[in-house]
């Protein structure tokens, strides 16, 4: 399972062998299932240690170049340097190992691009793997990857896209983000009414939520419309409890079952309508 894969790396922060491991592996997953797989370098000088980081997202592409829509589908691959979220003062500086924060939407991006090969028709999707997401400790040494990612965008550029994070929870619920209903509404009805449909409304109910400032953010402000699938109501979010035992391959199928669903309904693919 991939998942488990990644966890079983270690965290993976940048700087580190397991991050360099894990990135290794993720290159070659990708080259499996996918016509293009890249790296997209950066660099970060970190406020914490003064260091500079090298970085990278990884990029995967189906049916890119001849698709008639464009889709980014995106997840972080990097793990938190710290659990500043645990209720025990002595782990606040132990490094996550971010099984839902980071490998859950991973591993559905892994298992999409392999049951997605050679199946899409109008759909091009590029698989982005985000680093430097969850470095810290606050939000303006976050997204990084994202940030990097909006400010070189691909050519041809996406059309709109589809984070996913934060969804291994084994009691998966995933409201409606409130910054992607602002920004991509249609999107979020028709995925939204998609779920119903196929019984998943259960995990993914028809109601607002919270606002969460994550990678999409620096997607939409790049005027590429992408919403958030998250789970945030996980409790040991950056806690040293975000483990593989928190997680549920169910909850995995059941978004990766959307995505398929959505990425290849019938008939023909047309893109939603945003306002």
């Amino acid at each position: 399972m991939a998942l488990l894969k990644q966890v079983g790396f270690g965290p993976r922060v940048p700087g580190t062998a397991a991050h360099t491991k894990c990135a290794e592996w993720l290159v070659e997953e990708l080259r499996q299932t996918c016509e293009s797989v890249r790296f997209q370098p950066f660099e970060h000088r970190w406020s914490v240690d003064g260091r500079t980081y090298r970085m990278a997202n990884i990029l995967a592409e189906q049916n890119w170049k001849d698709a008639k829509v464009r889709v980014v589908v995106l997840a972080h691959w990097d793990s938190r340097p710290f659990a500043d979220q645990d209720p025990d003062p002595a782990n606040r500086r132990k490094p996550v190992l971010g099984a839902s924060d980071g490998a859950s939407g991973v591993a559905v991006v892994l298992e999409l691009a392999r049951v997605l090969k050679g199946r899409l028709k109008d759909v091009g999707v590029l698989y982005l793997l985000t680093d430097g997401e969850d470095l810290g400790p606050g939000i303006e040494e976050m997204l990084l990857g994202a940030r990097h990612f909006a400010k070189n965008l691909p050519s041809p550029r996406p059309d709109y896209g589809v984070l996913l994070d934060m969804i291994g929870d084994k009691d998966l619920r995933v409201p409606i983000e409130r910054y992607s209903y602002s920004q991509a509404p249609g999107l979020v009805n028709e995925l939204y009414a998609l779920a119903a449909r196929a019984g998943l409304g259960k995990a993914f109910p028809k109601e607002l939520g919270e606002w969460i400032i994550d990678d999409h953010v620096p997607l939409n402000e790049a005027g590429v419309p992408t919403i958030d699938l998250i789970d945030f109501t996980y409790e040991p979010w950056h806690t040293v409890r975000d483990t593989a035992e928190q997680c549920s391959p169910e909850s995995l199928g059941k978004v990766g079952r959307l995505m398929e669903l959505w990425l290849l309904r019938e008939p023909a693919y047309r893109p939603p309508k945003n306002r």
